[in-house]
């Protein structure tokens, strides 16, 4: 097995369904709105294609196009697919560890005062009802558009767990408040 990283299992992905050049895949990245749930920059496009082409799971070839500059291409192998298949069944069977810079926060919070940290908490609440707003548009945009489970999935999930944290947090504000005797 060829291991590949989330961002190479990202563009691989794209290039499952059909061969791609590099604006090209730009643009189905912005139109699937993966920069939600992906950490992919479109500088890193092209370096991550030349790093999928140099473990054999793209190839690529020169296509003249009339009236424009020739482009480059990318297909997936079959190599490509296989380790496709098998990224996506890692990713799914197992729940791994999330560095979240959120819980630094929550190691040295006790340089602040209480009453700095609520402050702080009850800003992450209202930023994070800012993000519940769009998730719960997109989804509400994905169903209206008919699309298949899985993109919704994608706008849903982080929906849900954002919910959660958000109780989460309100309870550890009450915790700090009660301790704290504020």
């Amino acid at each position: 097995m060829v291991r590949i990283l989330d961002l190479e299992a990202a563009v691989l992905g794209l290039l499952y369904e059909e061969p791609q050049y590099g604006y090209q895949l730009e643009k189905t990245i912005e139109g699937w709105g993966m920069r939600n749930w992906t950490q992919i920059g479109f500088s890193s496009i092209y370096y991550v294609l030349k790093k999928l082409e140099k473990k054999e799971l793209v190839e690529s070839k020169m296509e003249k196009v009339k009236g424009k500059p020739s482009r480059k291409v990318f297909t997936i192998t079959e190599l490509g697919r296989q380790t496709m298949k098998e990224k996506i069944t890692d990713l799914l069977s197992w729940n791994k560890k999330l560095i979240s810079p959120f819980d630094l926060g929550l190691a040295y919070l006790n340089y602040l005062e209480p009453p700095e940290v609520i402050e702080c908490l009850e800003n992450y609440v209202e930023s994070a009802n800012g993000r519940i707003k769009f998730l719960e548009s997109s989804v509400k945009m994905q169903e209206e558009l008919g699309a298949p489970y899985y993109v919704v999935a994608l706008f849903s999930r982080p929906l849900a767990n954002l919910k959660t944290e958000i109780e989460w947090v309100k309870e550890f504000i009450e915790k700090i408040k009660e301790e704290e005797n504020i």
